[in-house]
């Protein structure tokens, strides 16, 4: 039985996650098996080191250590000098050697943060405990009667990132499982293909009275593949758990599932703690041994991160859900930086080209990143921005042709799209507008014309006797006429103007 609102208000729950990253490597992270299984038949993905079989050695992949180095910078964290593997025993059919490889006492990532934005604007920062590597294991179909093993996942290379119980609410949870899938994808340390596996979310979930300093037992919900999930997932188990406490049960230790389509989590085994697994160090693999010469200079070629974005774009006032649309895209969000630095380029090459100042740069910069962040993700072709077929300059020349009213806000956003259009690659905007007959008419003595046209139409008197009456508003239906007689090409402004002049 669900509690109440009123009872949940009594409860805090407490949130950390385990995430385990993916890492964009062609092999695996021991053996020269392709890493990339998605579509294959089950078992054609694996070498004789995944399988286990006797006398086979791993040897680690490089690509591997330097992305988690990567993934440091991301996680605002040192990197060990020394890091080392272990042997974490367990018997499982998907694990054939007996023990998956991990690091257990000595991981190669320390502790760190995220700094997750909030919806209310505000920050919540996550302690990050540490990230370690380790391999994963295979994938278990079961029947009703028998289970089938697939080891195409077996020895892929993860990071698993393992955050402090800082979280205090689901949205808070949701909020930074996107923060971090962000910075590893921004990063450039896995692809962040979550329908495949590439970010699976492990969310840890206990509750106490509000006040108390004594955290409760802890279930730990297991392989949440969306933010959804994982608010839905953290949501559902604090109530079912304030609801056991309320009827004087206990909260079990335990590890569960999450139904999406029921909306529930389920019972799956008893939750291990690390004695369980009798960790040792594994003999077969050398210790991995960086120079903080070594560290820097991977850590150097990191592209711009959220956050960073978020940093640089400040001064323009942004609405909060324009930024995180925009940073939906890392494209988006580096050919968006590109066009906001003209203004610091050549000495304010396009401010002194465009004859403007930073105030008015600000403004249309502002009309960029609208038109991007209401443009269906589906009309967004991202291979034409990185072909450099959208180019920063011809964005500033639409959004400047709109704030002088030279062509129609609707019209700007046809434009727009035609940007990603290869059958105009390289025309200007304005040379886009004069081909397709969308630049507004500003010449007065053209537009008194139609004014008067509307004027004298007896079908605009009502409308002339509201406004005259103060119902202002009805000034829209000659403006319509107006821009409907033109075609769309008046000026709407000026025929405002010349329509009030007349009343």
């Amino acid at each position: 039985m669900a509690a109440s609102a009123e009872i949940l208000q009594k409860y805090e729950m407490t949130i950390g996650i385990e995430c385990h990253v993916q890492l964009a490597t062609d092999t695996k992270l021991f053996s020269p098996a392709d890493n990339d299984a998605r579509d294959a038949a089950p078992n054609t993905k694996v070498h004789p080191i995944d399988f286990g079989l006797p006398g086979m050695l791993p040897v680690l992949n490089r690509h591997a250590v330097d992305l988690a180095i990567r993934a440091g910078k991301a996680l605002n964290a040192p990197i060990a000098n020394v890091s080392r593997f272990d042997r974490k025993h367990y018997f499982y059919p998907d694990l054939p050697k007996g023990y998956q490889t991990s690091q257990m006492y000595q991981p190669i990532i320390l502790a760190g943060y995220v700094d997750a934005p909030l919806e209310d604007g505000t920050v919540k920062r996550v302690r990050i405990e540490h990230a370690h590597m380790e391999e994963d294991a295979g994938k278990l179909t079961h029947h009703d009667d028998y289970s089938l093993v697939d080891l195409n996942r077996a020895g892929t290379p993860l990071i698993e990132i393992v955050s402090e119980p800082d979280m205090h609410s689901a949205a808070e949870a949701r909020a930074y499982a996107t923060e971090l899938y962000r910075l590893m994808t921004y990063a450039g340390v896995t692809y962040g293909d979550l329908y495949h596996g590439n970010m699976r979310f492990d969310v840890n979930i206990s509750i106490a009275p509000k006040g108390s300093t004594t955290l409760g037992k802890r279930a730990e919900v297991k392989n949440l593949n969306s933010f959804r999930s994982v608010e839905h997932a953290a949501q559902y188990e604090f109530e079912r758990q304030v609801a056991l406490v309320e009827a004087g049960e206990p909260v079990v230790q335990e590890t569960r599932g999450w139904n999406d389509d029921r909306g529930v989590t389920t019972s799956q085994r008893s939750k291990e703690d690390a004695q369980d697994y009798r960790y040792m160090p594994d003999p077969d693999i050398p210790p991995i041994v960086l120079t903080d010469e070594e560290i820097a200079d991977i850590q150097a070629g990191m592209p711009m991160l959220p956050g960073e974005y978020r940093e640089s774009w400040t001064g323009l006032s942004l609405d909060k859900s324009v930024v995180d649309t925009i940073l939906g895209h890392q494209e988006v969000a580096d050919l968006l930086q590109q066009t906001y630095r003209l203004a610091d380029s050549d000495q304010g090459g396009a401010l002194n080209e465009l004859g403007m100042d930073k105030q008015v740069y600000a403004a249309l910069m502002r009309r960029i990143f609208n038109w991007f962040a209401s443009t269906p993700d589906e009309m967004i072709d991202l291979a034409r921005i990185r072909s450099g077929l959208v180019e920063p300059r011809r964005l500033v020349h639409l959004a400047l042709l709109a704030e002088k009213n030279e062509i129609s806000s609707n019209n700007a956003k046809e434009i727009f799209l035609f940007l990603f259009d290869e059958s105009f690659a390289g025309k200007m905007p304005r040379d886009i507008a004069k081909e397709k007959n969308l630049l507004q008419v500003s010449d007065e003595s053209a537009i008194t014309a139609i004014v008067d046209d509307v004027m004298n139409d007896p079908a605009s008197a009502a409308s002339i006797a509201d406004i005259k009456a103060g119902k202002d508003k009805a000034i829209g239906y000659l403006v319509g006429q107006v821009m409907k007689r033109s075609r769309g090409q008046a000026n709407p402004s000026l025929a405002q103007k010349l329509i009030r002049e007349r009343l």
